[in-house]
């Protein structure tokens, strides 16, 4: 059995050595890197050779990669890198590193074409000035060989380990059997179903319901997958850490209903809360997790990697404690054992961010991944997030006068431009069908400035300013992509002296960005107690033509929940006082006839203040309690801890917040919920630019930017009423539209509505 290893990989595990330094981390965008290397080809000869694929063996192992090009007439091999900034500022230890793939590369090519010898050539080419800095080294095949094996002969022993660990997981996932005693109800359907995707190598909409174990219903199946099918890893990813920890938790009762089953299960954390030190910056003359970091990374992955149980289970407290026992950084330590995980467990921006870590890692490495999203309705808002950026003038007014000296003239520079573009523009917003390329100039020359002062200055650190820098490298990428999919905004605010302005790249369908994504997997499934219409979201998502979609039958009967639509109020804007006195009678009504624990969600904090205050008038004998704006972690658990089993009470809530989705209140905690609006976007300048673009591209724009939206949340605010098959309940449904045919239509199977 062989194990395959990339140049890259290699090459990283053996010759990475020093400090984590990230100040010269070159800052092209991938575009302008695939440019720069067609670039510097274009000036080679004729017969000069590009993307050449390599490979070799050492023992077990088999590497494998592609040198970036090679001159037959000059006998010259290639290492293209792309850099911005002073190149003699580079550390020492990445040259080290792109010299040692380099000369791997070197023997692969020697050994495959019979060489005695070839030219290396490092060739650094500067985006800004186009100009290439060449450093050469003339090697010989037998010290070519040598290297090669050294490199070879320092992994061997971990990929011999590894080996061992594949073949021992998948022998004990084949003989894996469900950790429960009998599937629920709708669950064995769910996991069928995942295992069919994986068997088809396609993707997956799942409408599951609430209750049925959605965690394990996909986790289980796909463990079975990893060996039947060949699969590397698995990636389970969820918009909220309540989501990640019960994928966590799912894996914990998989391991525990088979101790001996030797599965590594990573849970990733966002950096700033695995971050040590958020006062310093990222390398070694600043931050001591930093310094030496490469040097005392292979004691600290042995020590994750190789426990005396089957089975590792590094969530994020079992990372940090190994991080801190010898003295590395929490976050990178994480991103290191991605690498020799079976189950991942993170956010959806891990692979379906614009610099996603795993989905670069699967691509570097070849990997057979599948990718789970769990709560998949959050999945076009959270898309949508990450491949926009905005930017606040006033932030920069602020920046330009704290700013070190040096870097006040390009911030000016983008000031003045900022400048022009808020003089031409007379109305508060508008929406543009082009980028400003004298604004994006002054901002890319700004951000190049910076990274060039960060370098010079390893000690220096303003948080501000490293905001500007990021968001300003984010603009730059997302406008080399700017189409139909986004659109350009600036949002005006305040007038004379106190005028401002905020400007967006607005990502409105991440359909073309997360289309490649979905290819490279072998499998996704994308699964929610919500996702009706299936189009909308396989349309913004961007899914492949033959994604499968299943909605799973539901455990829970019509006779469990009392659906009742109050038809005779609108809770439309300019019937909002009106609704006010129709809404708090049906309440206390409904209070006293069945005294329990309810919540009420309304579309504003004004909305809900305004029948909170008339209702505790009305009904003071009713106990009510609210959300508040801005509810930290403690003040949210003290909301949802007045749901008991033995209290009873009103919680008035905003629809699509804290409380609309993600939590769970059984049986008497929660017997009934009011819903006070369809939850519809709010019509304004922004959501009506993207009703006419989805308009103009699928023929939908109302449905798809107001309609399916809003529906969504009344959905899974009901939700949250039956949670369980012996919960019984109630919701009601405030608005005259909720009696329209096409609107019953999006609600869920197993409701029966009332009149």
């Amino acid at each position: 059995m062989s194990y395959t290893v990339a140049v890259r990989a290699l090459c990283e595990f053996t010759a990475k050595q020093g400090d984590l330094d990230l100040r010269f981390t070159p800052t092209p965008t991938a575009q302008e890197g695939i440019a720069g290397h067609a670039l510097v080809a274009s000036r080679r000869a004729d017969d000069y050779e590009r993307e050449i694929s390599l490979s070799g063996s050492f023992g077990p192992l088999s590497v494998r990669g592609r040198a970036d090009g090679y001159c037959p007439r000059q006998n010259q091999l290639e290492e293209i890198k792309t850099y911005r900034g002073d190149l003699a500022r580079q550390p020492a230890n990445h040259r080290h590193l792109h010299w040692a793939q380099l000369k791997v590369y070197g023997h692969l090519l020697c050994a495959a074409r019979g060489l005695s010898s070839v030219r290396l050539a490092l060739v650094y080419f500067d985006i800004a000035s186009q100009k290439e800095t060449l450093l050469t080294e003339d090697a010989d095949a037998a010290a070519l060989r040598i290297f090669f094996e050294q490199q070879c002969s320092a992994f061997v022993a971990w990929a011999e380990q590894e080996l061992a660990h594949r073949s021992a997981r998948d022998a004990a996932l084949r003989t894996l059997r469900f950790p429960h005693a009998d599937f629920r109800p709708g669950q064995r359907q769910l996991a069928e179903a995942m295992y069919r995707t994986s068997a088809r190598g396609c993707s997956l909409l799942a409408q599951a319901p609430t209750g049925i174990g959605k965690s394990i219903g996909s986790l289980f199946p796909l463990l079975k997958a990893s060996a039947e099918h060949g699969l590397d890893k698995v990636y389970f990813l969820a918009a909220k850490t309540s989501g990640r920890a019960m994928a966590f938790g799912a894996v914990d009762t998989i391991q525990r209903s088979a101790p001996l089953l030797p599965l590594r299960a990573l849970e990733l954390a966002a950096k700033t809360t695995a971050c040590e030190h958020p006062d310093k910056a990222c390398h070694g003359e600043s931050c001591p997790l930093a310094a030496g970091f490469y040097d005392r990374l292979p004691a600290a992955r042995a020590a994750a990697i190789a426990p005396a149980a089957p089975g590792r289970l590094l969530d994020r407290a079992t990372v940090r404690a190994i991080a801190l026992e010898h003295n590395v950084c929490p976050y990178y330590l994480q991103s290191e054992l991605v690498r020799w995980a079976d189950v991942i467990i993170g956010d959806y921006n891990y692979y379906f961010d614009l610099s996603a870590m795993l989905y670069s890692l699967a691509q570097m490495n070849d990997w057979k991944v599948a990718v789970l999203a769990d709560e998949a309705h959050n999945m076009v808002n959270r898309a949508r997030q990450m491949y926009s950026a905005e930017m606040s003038h006033t932030g920069l007014k602020f920046l330009r006068k704290s700013a070190p000296e040096a870097l006040k003239k390009p911030l000016d520079r983008v000031h003045r431009q900022w400048n022009a573009l808020e003089k031409d523009q007379e109305e508060e917003y508008r929406s543009y069908g082009e980028l400003p390329d004298k604004f994006m100039n002054a901002l890319q020359t700004a951000t190049t400035e910076i990274g060039d002062y960060m370098a010079e200055n390893p000690s220096w650190f303003d948080a501000e300013v490293l905001d500007f820098y990021f968001n300003g490298l984010l603009f730059a990428r997302l406008a080399e992509s700017f189409a139909e999919h986004s659109l350009f905004d600036i949002t005006k605010q305040g007038s004379g002296t106190r005028a401002s302005s905020v400007l967006c790249i607005r990502n409105i369908l991440p359909a073309p960005f997360l289309k490649p994504r979905f290819e490279a997997a072998h499998a996704t499934a994308l699964f929610s107690a919500t996702l009706s219409p299936w189009n909308y979201y396989a349309d913004t998502l961007g899914l492949p033509p033959n994604t499968a979609w299943i909605d799973v039958e539901s455990p829970f009967a019509a006779e469990q929940l009392d659906v009742q639509v109050a038809g005779h109020i609108s809770t439309r804007y300019q019937h909002r006082d009106r609704s006010l006195a129709p809404i708090a009678k049906l309440m206390g009504e409904q209070y006293g006839q069945q005294p329990g624990n309810y919540l009420a969600f309304f579309s504003s904090f004004d909305y809900m203040e305004k029948v909170a205050n008339l209702f505790e008038q009305q009904f003071p004998q009713v106990p009510v309690f609210r959300q508040s704006r801005r509810m930290d972690e403690a003040e949210r658990a003290a909301f949802l801890a007045r749901f008991s089993d033995d209290s009873a009470g009103i919680g008035f809530a905003v629809l699509g917040g804290a409380f609309g989705e993600g939590i769970d209140l059984p049986g008497a905690r929660l017997i009934g919920a009011f819903v006070a609006t369809l939850g519809l976007p709010q019509v304004n300048p922004i959501n009506e630019q993207i009703r006419e673009r989805m308009d103009a591209i699928f023929g939908a724009g109302y449905d798809y930017t107001y309609l399916y939206p809003g529906l969504q949340k009344v959905v899974q605010a009901a939700g949250r009423v039956i949670r369980t098959t012996t919960d019984r309940g109630t919701v009601h449904l405030i608005d005259d539209r909720f009696m329209r045919p096409e609107i019953q239509a999006l609600f869920p199977a197993w409701w029966k509505v009332g009149a």
